[in-house]
C-alpha cells in the first residue's frame, strides 16, 4: 500500500461533551437517551442521516422477542420502551396483544412471544423526535476518523461531515457503531468474526397490492453443525467481513442485483399493484468486529449468575434461554472511558448472533449510557451504584 502524507494543520473545536455516543442505532439511541436521563451532556454521532441502524435503514423491521418463548418478560427498561416507541403510531405485523394488555394470562402469552414488526420510516422518525425531546444533540452526516488517548482515556474525537474536519472533547465515549470503530481506532484490542457475514438483499415491495417486507437472503449464520434450525440459503458463496469500503461497496451492489433479480422473476416488472417501494441504504452485516472485553459472553452462560450483571437479554432463536449481560462484557483493559453496546459487546461467536438484535442493543445500550454518565474509568465503577441506577430505571437484573 502507498501513503502521502498529510500536512499538520490546525482543527476547529466542535464542542466538549460529557458522553459521546458513536453510532445511531438501537443501542446508541438507547445509551443516548440513558446517559440524558442521567444528566450527562450528550452528543449522539451518525454517519448516515437517519436512526436505528440495521432496524431502519437496514430493514430488520422485526422488534425480536423481549421474553423467553415462555411466558416470562426478560429484557425491561429502555428495551420495552423503545418496542412500544416503534409501534406508537400503528404496526406492520405480530402484535403482541397479549403482552400489552394487562389481564392477558400466560395461557395467552404462551402463545406469542413479546415482539413485533414495525415500520422502518416511522420508528426512525419517532426515535429522533424521542431524542430531541430529551435533549439529545444529534450529528448527521457525521463519522469518527481518529482518536486521540492519553493514560488509557480518550479525550479527544476527530470527526469529518459536509463542515470538513473537527474535533470533539469528550469523558467518556459509547462504542455504539457496531463494528467497535472507536476501539480500533484507538488502539484497543479487537477480535473478528470468524466466519464473515453472507450476502442479503432485504427489500420491501407490493405484491398484488399489499405492501410487504422480502427477506431475501437469510440473515444469520448457524452457530454449529448441531443447529436445529436450516441453514440459509445463500444468494452467494462469498463471506463479507464488514470492515472493508471496498469490499462493502461491492456487497451492496451484489444486494441490489439480488433485488431486482427477485422483483422482476417470471417477467414482471413495475406495474400497478407491483413496485418496490424500499430498499436497505446500508450494508446488511451482522457480526463485524468487537472488543477484547474483561469478560466475554458465551451461549453456555445461559441462566449463569453474574453478580455484575447490568440486565437481562433472550435467546430470539429459541425459547428458554436466559442470559446475564456481566458489565465486564461491555469494555476492556485498555482504554478506561470507552464502553461498548449492542452488537459489539465481547462475546463469543457463537454468542453474537444472540446478542446482536434490537432487545439486546436496547439492554446494552442502556447500560453503557448510564456508565457513561457515572464515570470516565468504568473498571473503578462501583457496579452497585450502576446496578443501583438501572434498576431504578426498571431493569432487570438477574433471572
Amino acid at each position: 500500500m502507498k501513503f502521502i502524507e498529510e500536512k499538520a494543520k490546525q482543527i476547529p473545536l466542535y464542542g466538549e461533551y460529557d458522553v459521546v455516543v458513536v453510532g445511531g442505532g438501537i443501542a446508541g439511541i438507547a445509551a443516548a437517551l440513558a446517559a440524558t436521563r442521567h444528566g450527562a451532556k450528550t452528543l449522539l454521532v451518525e454517519k448516515q442521516f437517519a436512526l436505528g441502524g440495521l432496524a431502519t435503514l437496514g430493514l430488520v423491521t422485526i422488534y425480536l422477542p423481549i421474553c423467553d418463548g415462555c411466558g416470562r418478560q426478560v429484557s425491561f427498561g429502555i428495551a420495552e420502551e423503545l418496542l412500544k416507541l416503534s409501534i406508537a403510531k400503528g404496526w406492520e405485523g405480530r402484535y403482541p396483544e397479549a403482552w400489552l394488555r394487562e389481564d392477558s394470562t400466560l395461557e395467552e402469552k404462551l402463545k406469542q412471544r413479546y415482539m413485533v414488526e414495525f415500520n422502518a420510516q416511522m420508528f426512525m422518525i419517532l426515535a429522533e423526535q424521542q431524542l430531541l425531546r430529551e435533549n439529545v444533540e444529534i450529528l448527521y452526516g457525521t463519522s469518527v476518523c481518529a482518536a486521540e488517548t492519553e493514560d488509557k482515556k480518550v479525550h479527544t474525537l476527530f470527526i469529518e461531515n459536509k463542515s470538513g474536519r473537527s474535533a470533539i472533547r469528550v469523558k467518556s465515549v459509547v462504542d455504539a457503531s457496531g463494528d467497535a470503530d472507536v476501539f480500533a481506532l484507538a488502539g484497543a484490542k479487537t477480535v473478528n468474526f470468524s466466519k464473515g457475514n453472507i450476502l442479503a438483499a432485504w427489500y420491501y415491495g407490493t405484491e398484488d397490492g399489499k405492501y410487504m417486507i422480502h427477506p431475501i437472503g437469510c440473515c444469520d449464520v448457524p452457530d454449529n453443525e448441531k443447529d436445529e434450525r436450516k441453514g440459509p440459503e445463500l444468494l452467494s458463496n462469498r463471506r463479507f467481513t464488514g470492515l472493508d469500503g471496498k469490499e462493502l461497496s461491492e456487497m451492496v451492489e451484489m444486494s441490489h442485483a439480488q433485488v431486482l433479480n427477485h422483483f422482476t422473476a417470471g417477467g414482471k416488472g413495475i406495474c400497478e399493484g407491483h413496485m418496490i417501494t424500499t430498499i436497505a441504504t446500508i450494508p446488511q452485516v451482522r457480526m463485524t468486529r468487537r472488543p477484547e472485553g474483561k469478560f466475554t459472553l458465551d451461549v453456555t452462560d445461559d441462566h449463569k449468575y453474574f453478580e455484575d450483571s447490568v440486565g437481562l437479554i433472550s435467546n430470539w432463536k429459541k425459547p428458554g434461554p436466559i442470559y446475564e449481560v456481566p458489565f465486564g462484557s461491555l469494555y476492556g483493559q485498555d482504554l478506561k472511558n470507552v464502553i461498548a453496546a449492542g452488537r459489539c459487546i465481547s462475546n463469543t461467536d457463537n454468542m453474537w448472533d444472540v446478542t446482536r438484535v434490537i432487545p439486546c442493543c436496547s439492554v446494552t445500550g442502556q447500560a453503557a449510557g448510564t456508565a457513561a454518565a457515572m464515570s470516565d474509568d468504568f473498571d473503578a465503577l462501583d457496579v452497585k451504584k450502576l446496578q443501583n441506577a438501572l434498576e431504578k430505571d426498571g431493569v432487570v437484573l438477574h433471572i
